[in-house]
């Protein structure tokens, strides 16, 4: 997670110089840190911001640019009269199953309330049980966890070796997947996630560390 501050101050850098500011919202857009973008929630608006995922939950593919007005009018402007303004276009282009699953989504979202009233609710269950197992891996002198960061639900924790043991798990009733990146373990619930949904990934975490 970015420290404290750190966004803004890339913003006013690059106003400062010129330079565009671009989000990357794949991952965490739509509703994965409490609001409907991270830009929202790190009170920092991008230039530009690349999203997918999310757009449709991952039910079809479909990915997506969002641009400040200033670089909209540039590229409206640049167009020789009479031709497309941007012309782009791939095969796929506005696939109408990927479009009608991406508004679809949005709405359900909307109506369910699913980006806010959901991930606050469960917010708090969710931090005590990530930060109980550092504050465990700190009594217990554990090696194999240094840090746990988190941003609302998407909570990364510095271990080795867990992914293959949570993994041999999955033949027991219970399993949590974890998506690692170098050292990095990244735990990140769905939005309709329960309190016991989040207990049980706490569990097996526990269980996982006290077995390394």
């Amino acid at each position: 997670m970015p420290p404290k501050g750190y966004l803004k101050r890339l913003r006013e850098i690059c106003d400062a110089h010129g330079i565009l500011l671009v989000f990357d919202e794949v991952i965490c857009g739509f509703g994965r840190t409490g609001e409907t973008f991270a830009a929202q929630s790190f009170g920092v608006t991008p230039d530009m911001m690349t999203m997918a995922k999310g757009l449709t939950n991952g039910a079809q593919p479909m990915g997506a640019v969002a641009m400040c007005e200033r670089i909209h009018d540039t590229i409206m402007a640049a167009a020789p009269e009479g031709a497309i303004e941007f012309f782009h276009g791939y095969t796929y282009s506005g696939h109408p199953a990927s479009v009608r699953r991406g508004t679809r989504h949005a709405r359900h979202l909307q109506e369910r309330g699913l980006v806010r009233a959901r991930p606050q609710s469960c917010r708090r269950t969710f931090l005590d049980a990530m930060f109980s197992l550092k504050r465990r891996a700190d009594r217990h002198r554990h090696p194999r966890l240094r840090d746990v960061r988190d941003d609302r639900r998407a909570a990364g924790r510095h271990a080795r070796r867990a992914r293959p043991r949570c993994s041999r798990r999955s033949c027991s009733t219970t399993a949590c997947n974890l998506k690692t990146t170098g050292d990095s373990a990244i735990i990140a619930p769905p939005l309709i996630a329960e309190k016991s949904h989040i207990d049980m990934i706490g569990d097996i975490l526990r269980k996982t560390l006290a077995s390394i």
